[in-house]
């Protein structure tokens, strides 16, 4: 099956005079996985219906392999959906579950079990195909939703938090089959999630949404390491970055400084267009920090409120003198007091510098 694009221009959502969607560009490229991630209320799901037909679109152009498709229906844009709720049919089985959509449409029954067979073993549900919902757990009633999606053979398919349901070992599981999916069909797939995890994992492009806008794109890794701003590079990643007001302390050229919980930082690019005193925000992921010299720069003596062991990873969580939070994620197993004071360092070439704005100084 040809792969294919999507492409929003300039789109629009509106309730009466309520704009929750403000003028949306987006390119998504045949056979990609892409994620749309962002906080409850961002219109990351919004955007998904709009896609699927499920919601009319206020203004600009909704593209399918580059086709104007507003005003054309929901079944005619060749999208299957998979909702957070399975909703499947209680009183039949598995299989007639799969096959009903088919048998609706009228498709000849010989191609319907061709269909059903052929979902079923994808997905290794074979076994269950005779069974009602109510036999089955969450992770299987799962697999039969998205079995339901598969027998249309569409060209797109949207997921809508689709594992939102299920325990946490069932997520990392069914994350796996939902990537393993993808790579086997090599369709279009646009996946909703506020889990950031989910994203990190399963996306080729991640879209990160706020507010009805569109903070970044991007792989999942760049988006990780070259946030655009405080907002991205606060949501992605577990644990969440560390953040430390600071201001301007000196602008040395190519390596101004900026005082940070009253610990002075050389910072390795210019300030341009920043006078000393002007505050910045200094951003440090966890696993970027450590407790000796060979972790980097020496940083700040803190406080250890809690140390959280998790077997291969210790997790530090202490204050800066002036109160500040930090998290330092630390390899190994650690024994370290709490109320004691430690010295934390930083590596030179992964901490952040934010402007009041948020936008990141590059």
């Amino acid at each position: 099956m040809n792969a294919t694009s999507i492409g929003l221009k300039q789109v629009v959502k509106r309730y009466g005079d309520v704009e929750v969607i403000h003028g949306i560009d987006l390119d998504i490229e045949p056979g990609e996985f892409t994620v749309f991630v962002g906080p409850s209320g961002c219109g990351k799901s919004t955007l998904l219906r709009m896609i699927a037909g499920l919601e009319p679109i206020s203004g600009g152009s909704l593209l399918i392999d580059e086709q104007r498709m507003n005003d054309v229906p929901a079944s005619k844009r060749g999208i299957a959906m998979v909702f957070q709720s399975y909703a499947l049919y209680p009183h039949m089985s598995v299989y007639q579950n799969l096959a009903f959509g088919l048998e609706t449409a009228r498709f000849p029954k010989a191609e319907i079990e061709q269909r059903v067979q052929r979902a079923a073993g994808i997905l290794r549900i074979e076994p269950l195909l005779k069974r009602k919902p109510r036999q089955l757990s969450g992770g299987q009633r799962q697999r039969v939703a998205i079995g339901r999606a598969i027998v249309r053979e569409p060209r797109i398919f949207l997921f809508d938090e689709p594992l939102s349901n299920l325990d946490a070992e069932l997520r990392v599981q069914m994350r796996v089959e939902i990537a393993k999916l993808h790579h086997d069909l090599g369709n279009t797939m646009i996946y909703v999630t506020h889990d950031q995890v989910e994203a990190m994992t399963m996306a080729d492009k991640i879209v990160v949404l706020n507010s009805g806008v569109i903070e970044q794109v991007g792989a999942p890794l760049d988006l990780y390491n070259n946030p655009h701003n405080r907002f991205v590079a606060g949501f992605l990643g577990s644990p969440k970055m560390n953040f430390v007001e600071g201001t301007v302390a000196s602008l040395d050229g190519a390596a101004p400084t900026v005082n940070v919980g009253g610990t002075m930082v050389a910072l390795r690019r210019p300030l341009p267009g920043f006078g000393i005193g002007d505050k910045v925000t200094f951003g440090a992921r966890p696993e970027h920090m450590g407790l000796t010299e060979d972790a980097g720069t020496r940083f700040a003596d803190v406080r250890v409120d809690l140390v959280e062991q998790l077997g291969d990873t210790s997790m530090l969580y202490a204050s800066t003198a002036g109160g500040q939070p930090l998290t330092i994620a630390l390899e190994g197993q650690r024994q370290i007091a709490v109320g004691s004071t430690v010295t934390t360092y930083i590596d030179p070439a992964r901490y952040h510098v934010f402007g009041a704005d948020g936008t990141a100084i590059r």
